[in-house]
């Protein structure tokens, strides 16, 4: 069961990704985190999301903006170090209140509090439509890359933030899938750095095969979005995987999951 569910999410949101914020990490960190401590499923997610990406980017690279990705992807790589790094040290610390419910113990933590906050905060952008259709002048594209990567680097969600900020960069959309992938692998790439030896640590109770299996889904599902490459009516999906990822979020900071 949790091969179908991770490489089903793996596979569906590799797909909308290329055409939206809204994919991979959003809906690949809180399917791990049902097998996996919170912070685990974060370093998992940004393994198949890297990969995947490289993939995306043998499809796709060809057409990104070099100018933009200097003024939005070099304070992104900086930016996500600094995410990455806080989420390590929010990660070791104590739990905040413990409570039994059926003689089943739960935790209340920061790094769980901290993740369910970014969960509900990057589900809203995608279904509230003052959010969704935030874009920002061209001359913001620093910050943007500022704000993506940190998120990026702390819960592996920025993908929202950063197709709000490239949508104004005068970009066509393969220019734009095609920056926005280069700039989440440079993301990648930083957080991996920092996030290395929580993987090692735990390497012996992760499971190799569902990565791999996860990241083949996802390469599935980046070829046949590629391959439509025209935008796609995805609105009903977003809204059943928000309400979805809504509650996941409640019961992650309730400490329940």
């Amino acid at each position: 069961m949790d091969y179908l569910i991770c490489c089903t999410a793996a596979l569906i949101g590799s797909g909308l990704t290329l055409f939206s914020g809204f994919g991979l990490g959003t809906l690949m960190t809180p399917v791990f985190a049902l097998f996996f401590p919170v912070e685990v499923a974060i370093a998992l997610t940004a393994i198949v999301h890297f990969l995947n990406n490289i993939f995306k980017l043998i499809l796709t690279g060809r057409h990104a903006s070099k100018q933009v990705i200097l003024r939005f992807g070099i304070p992104s790589i900086l930016a996500a170090f600094l995410g990455a790094f806080v989420l390590k040290m929010v990660s070791h610390q104590p739990a905040l209140y413990t409570y039994t419910i059926a003689g089943s113990l739960h935790e209340i933590t920061t790094v769980k509090l901290v993740i369910s906050a970014l969960l509900l905060f990057f589900s809203c952008m995608e279904i509230i439509p003052k959010l969704a259709n935030m874009q920002f002048d061209q001359k913001w594209l620093p910050l943007g890359g500022i704000l993506s990567g940190f998120f990026g680097g702390l819960s592996g969600n920025q993908g929202a933030l950063r197709s709000a900020f490239l949508s104004r960069a005068g970009l066509s959309k393969e220019a734009f899938i095609g920056t926005g992938v280069v700039i989440a692998c440079c993301i990648d790439i930083s957080r991996l750095s920092v996030y290395s030896s929580q993987i090692s640590a735990n390497w012996a109770n992760m499971n190799p095969g569902l990565i791999l299996a996860s990241t083949l889904s996802a390469f599935t599902g980046a070829f046949i979005g590629n391959r439509l490459l025209k935008k796609v009516t995805i609105t009903s999906i977003q809204y059943i995987v928000t309400a979805m990822l809504f509650l996941f979020a409640l019961l992650l900071g309730a400490g329940i999951i």
